[in-house]
């Protein structure tokens, strides 16, 4: 693709359904990301199956489909090609992959199959990357990328240049997975405060910092990249008014709609938690109350016959649950 794109498109049909379905262009770096990340996605897969663990075909299916899928609809279908001659189009693209992609990409849980050892671990689990996924700082990394996208001159200005446009897909992309994937997968990446309920407490505020922008832009009077939109050939559609405020509206719908999404994957992600310590919790108590073996004290007899008299004593100790102050300890004593 050419570093800079004409000032005007050329003419599009009319959007209908059918033509916005048909409506598909190639974008390369986008491609390449897609292969790049699903092929070390795969091969991350196949490995931790060959060291004999399992992984379930759900997480991939979401990576896959959810995750990849998102980028690939955003960039290359009908959003892409009419995002050109149409602000609301280019809404729903910025919010696909702001929000759903990111939401899929972390639902394969990929931070699962990082080696331990390996440098991507270190990586993730190193200041730099502390800092940036910290749930207030990576809150408001969000919601400052997208009022700072619309309104200022980058979001035209990646309409009129093709690696403008490349980056600011990436920074939504990567702002995005700033929040929700330490969300759903790398405890690592958060705070020790960070528990469940904190974090479905964190999701439901970030459901409405995200409806901000769609809210800021359906009531501003200031038209979002009003120049480049009143320069295309378009004789069809809503004005330009009628068009930024379908965009803030889906913006503001969309975001809305991918939160609750969101709000059910920690509160599920809770539950199985919550179930994996319960139930290790319940192992380790039957271990402790399986008998003990006798143990016995034999005293150095003077003779045969004394040394037939004197019967085994077991050793009397005092159980350790009743002075444990623990979780364990009291879940005992409620059960004697």
């Amino acid at each position: 693709m050419p570093a800079a794109l004409s000032t005007t498109a050329a003419a599009l049909p009319e959007l209908t359904v059918s033509t916005f379905l048909g409506a598909w262009q190639l974008d390369g770096v986008a491609l390449a990301a897609v292969v790049l990340l699903g092929g070390l996605y795969v091969a991350g897969v196949r490995r931790h199956r060959r060291a004999g663990g399992r992984w379930p075909a759900a997480r991939t299916t979401a990576f896959l489909v959810l995750g990849l899928g998102a980028i690939v609809v955003a960039t290359m279908s009908g959003l892409a090609v009419y995002g050109r001659v149409l602000f609301w189009p280019a809404a729903v693209q910025n919010i696909v992959l702001d929000l759903i992609a990111p939401l899929g990409l972390a639902l394969g849980d990929p931070l699962a199959l990082a080696a331990p050892d390996g440098p991507l671990h270190g990586v993730l689990t190193g200041r730099v990357v502390r800092l940036l996924t910290y749930p207030l700082v990576s809150s408001a990394a969000v919601l400052g990328s997208e009022l700072t996208i619309y309104f200022t001159p980058y979001f035209e200005t990646a309409l009129r240049h093709d690696a403008v446009r490349q980056l600011m897909h990436l920074q939504l992309l990567l702002t995005g997975c700033l929040f929700v994937l330490p969300m759903l997968t790398h405890q690592e990446l958060l705070p020790r405060w960070c528990t469940h309920p904190v974090r479905a407490a964190l999701v439901f505020l970030d459901g409405l910092f995200d409806s901000l922008p769609g809210i800021v832009v359906m009531t501003s009077g200031t038209l979002v990249a009003g120049h480049w939109y009143a320069s295309q050939p378009r004789t069809w559609g809503p004005t330009l008014q009628q068009d930024q405020l379908i965009g803030g509206g889906l913006m503001l719908t969309l975001a809305e709609l991918v939160g609750l999404p969101f709000l059910i994957a920690v509160f599920a992600q809770w539950w199985r938690t919550d179930r994996a310590k319960t139930a290790e919790l319940d192992a380790r108590l039957d271990q402790e109350l399986l008998p003990a073996p006798a143990t016995t004290t034999t005293p150095a007899p003077t003779s045969a016959s004394a040394r037939e008299s004197v019967p085994a004593v077991p050793e009397m100790t005092r159980p350790w649950w009743e002075t444990d102050s623990g979780e364990v300890g009291q879940r005992m004593r409620r059960r004697s």
